[in-house]
């Protein structure tokens, strides 16, 4: 058995083709395990430099490049991809010293194919889906796993459902998942309980449950670090920093970079940074009392993609911090839309939650958490088209409580040369 599911408290294993979500002897989280005792470093290098730029799947996926590290026995013909990954990884040198850090690179996973890294995730669920032979698929959201869900779902050929609260999801993703054909069910709640309440549709067997719960999914969402460190010529740098949210992501890069370091693939691991939203960081308060059990409240934030009070991923989330030494940091609506805007204005654009990850660093740095020597990759989880309304308002001044330092107003003018010239002070 290359490859199997265990349990993150108990060790009980069980076959990867089964349908497990959680642990049937002990109800807790479950990992996706592989025997890589076969496999080198050099020669694992090799292959994935050979198969960039391939035209055919599974290699021309960003995900499935990496197959002998994400479902090594699985057929090719099995998988069920768009293909996703393979985003750009930005350098910028008038970023970095904003942030006044040695170097900086923003990786992009809203390049994705439904604008979020939610994709890669959703490659390996939908494929072990098929796999376990279910019939319908089924989510918890905030917007952007309910889009990618329902683009996947389609391309798989079965049918979907989306439970999203109404007044927190943003058009542009509700577009999305209207357009993919998916069953979307407006329910007055928040993210949290939409969850349990799929769950229980998933655990009576109606359904295939495509959170983050779904340890297929981590899979996928490890490979954002793979192909990174792949554009990084496998040099590491000291600081990843990554918005938090149900925490899929930090869970997912924690053990990216364990398995890799194991491989002999890094000589060191870099030190993880989750950035959560003031208004929605239960990880946060946690960590500031040495990973106490989640104090859960109401979420509140205007980055609607990690507005989540109970996160799922808890347990896995404190073993990747302290595998890596990482930190938890908290900013405010105000600092993650000054972020989102300055990170437009130097050309990278990004939906209100990426940029909590930038308005981290400048809060950490600040702080002299991080220093002006390191080298830091911030993760963008989604493009800046997720979220346009926060965008206008914020340019347009209508958010209460929020000044913004970076507003770019449109300029009303009469439709002649003159007026236009005047308008623009031009000489």
């Amino acid at each position: 058995m290359k490859s199997w599911l265990e349990c993150i408290s108990c060790s009980a294993r069980m076959p990867l083709t089964e349908r497990h979500f959680l642990c049937p002897n002990c109800d807790s989280l479950l990992d996706v395990r592989h025997d890589f005792a076969h496999l080198r470093a050099d020669t694992l290098r090799d292959r994935f430099a050979e198969r960039l730029g391939s035209a055919d799947l599974p290699y021309s996926s960003g995900v499935w490049r990496y197959k002998e590290l994400v479902w090594p026995e699985l057929d090719d013909a099995a998988i069920i991809s768009h293909p996703e990954g393979n985003t750009n990884l930005y350098h910028s040198v008038s970023l970095g010293k904003c942030a006044d850090v040695s170097q900086i690179w923003f990786k992009h996973e809203g390049e994705n194919p439904t604008g979020s890294f939610k994709d890669r995730g959703m490659t390996g669920a939908i494929t072990h889906a098929i796999a376990v032979g279910a019939r319908r698929l089924a989510c918890a959201s905030t917007g952007n796993t309910a889009s990618s869900l329902a683009s996947y779902a389609a391309k798989a050929n079965l049918p979907c459902i989306v439970f999203v609260h109404r007044a927190g999801v943003s058009e542009s993703k509700q577009a999305q998942m209207l357009d993919y054909g998916a069953t979307v069910l407006h329910i007055d709640t928040d993210f949290d309980t939409n969850l349990a309440l799929v769950r229980q549709i998933a655990e009576s067997g109606h359904a295939y449950l495509a959170n983050s719960l779904n340890p297929m999914r981590l899979e996928g969402q490890k490979t954002i670090i793979f192909e990174s460190l792949q554009q990084l010529n496998w040099a590491v740098p000291d600081w990843i920093i990554v918005p938090g949210g149900n925490l899929g992501n930090v869970s997912a890069f924690g053990k990216a970079l364990t398995e890799l370091h194991s491989l002999s693939m890094i000589r060191d691991l870099p030190r993880l940074a989750v950035i959560q939203a003031e208004g929605a960081s239960p990880f946060y308060r946690s960590y500031q009392n040495d990973y106490a059990p989640l104090d859960v409240k109401p979420a509140q934030t205007l980055a609607s993609a990690i507005r989540i009070g109970q996160p799922i991923n808890f347990p896995k989330a404190v073993r990747a911090l302290r595998a890596t030494e990482g930190v938890v940091e908290c900013v405010g609506d105000d600092e993650i839309l000054d972020a989102r805007s300055l990170l437009g204005r130097h050309g990278i654009g990004c939906e209100p939650a990426s940029a909590a990850t930038y308005a981290g660093l400048l809060k950490l740095r600040k702080a002299g958490v991080i220093s002006a020597e390191e080298t830091v990759l911030c993760v963008l989880t989604g493009h800046g088209l997720k979220d346009t309304q926060t965008a206008i308002a914020y340019h347009m001044a209508e958010l209460p409580e929020i000044a913004g330092k970076y507003l770019n107003q449109p300029v009303p003018v009469e439709g002649d040369v003159s007026a236009i010239l005047a308008a623009l002070q031009w000489q």
